[in-house]
């Protein structure tokens, strides 16, 4: 390829043209890394026409992550997907720097290699025969299922799921409100089993729990502990740690389910945007460690994207 691809909207080109010509003058780039920079920017750009992208205006952030979600769906190696990411954050320096853009779209876009590892994650299989496998005939049993339903269902940090108030809760619009990181609070749709069994353990379950104190305490915590006080996060960690042995997985973490639910989400169709705002991720890119997920099932819908939200109160 000795230019960049001429059948592309011509201020895509032009930009692109320009970018090329700044490494060859300005930086004295090697022929051959010019050529791959050639290649790697044709196929972004025709990516963004093929999104009906016309003009370096209108690339947005959401563009970029999308075509980084379009090399990991292609099975690209890490090292492969960061070099292409790289070129178009250089591109985007360029554009920024010469004065062709007021803002730089591809900032905040993460290579690969400087996330996080993800830890690991649970199956959809072995998520439904954990929740399944609670005893839920007695009330700390619906206790333990309805928590580990938020913990799965709504991806909620274990900190979040013990510190949740009465009051914060909306279970005929379907909702709560979650008190996360730094006091940040965010709304967090419950449906399906999660809101099902959060209505059992709120009619059956905390009522018996109060029922047996002489001097039930005050608390508006929703997950009591046998004394009537809000379950704290060791107990929490204890639960969740049990119920991984019954279906044989040891050393189980709260927030194993909250990845499993990220990535049993995004697997599902959900869009990053979406899981960053559920997860209450104030950067992307903290999200974007999920991208490594096969989108292989495309739905719209948190209704459809997440296993165990098909459940009718």
């Amino acid at each position: 390829m000795n230019d960049v691809d001429t059948s592309l909207s011509g201020e895509l080109s032009q930009a692109a043209q320009l970018y090329v010509a700044h490494l060859a003058v300005e930086r004295g780039a090697a022929a051959l890394t010019i050529y791959a920079y050639r290649a790697d920017l044709s196929e972004y750009l025709l990516f963004l026409q093929q999104l009906h992208v016309a003009s370096v205006h209108d690339i947005s952030e959401t563009h970029i992550l999308k075509y980084q979600e379009m090399l990991v769906a292609r099975h690209y190696a890490r090292t492969t997907i960061d070099r292409r990411l790289s070129v178009v954050k250089g591109f985007h320096r360029f554009l920024l720097s010469d004065g062709m853009c007021e803002q730089n779209p591809a900032a905040r876009v993460a290579l690969l290699k400087k996330m996080q590892k993800l830890p690991d994650v649970i199956s959809i299989d072995q998520a439904q025969h954990l929740l399944d496998s609670i005893d839920i005939s007695t009330p700390l049993g619906l206790r333990d299922r309805s928590a580990l339903e938020l913990l799965y269902g709504c991806g909620l940090r274990v900190s979040e799921c013990v510190q949740l108030q009465l009051s914060a809760l909306n279970i005929a619009d379907g909702y709560m409100r979650v008190c996360g990181k730094g006091n940040k609070e965010r709304i967090v749709p419950v449906s399906g089993w999660g809101l099902k069994m959060l209505v059992r353990y709120l009619e059956d379950g905390r009522p018996a729990i109060l029922a047996r104190l002489k001097s039930a305490p005050s608390t508006q915590t929703v997950y009591l502990n046998v004394r009537g006080g809000a379950l704290s996060r060791q107990m929490m960690h204890r639960i969740v740690a049990r119920a991984g042995l019954s279906i044989g997985v040891k050393n189980l973490h709260p927030h194993t389910l909250r990845h499993s639910f990220a990535t049993h989400m995004l697997a599902g169709g959900a869009d990053l945007r979406v899981i960053q705002e559920l997860l209450g991720h104030s950067d992307i890119a903290t999200t974007q460690i999920y991208t490594h997920v096969d989108r292989s099932h495309i739905r719209e819908e948190y209704e459809h994207a997440h296993p165990r939200a098909h459940a009718h109160i």
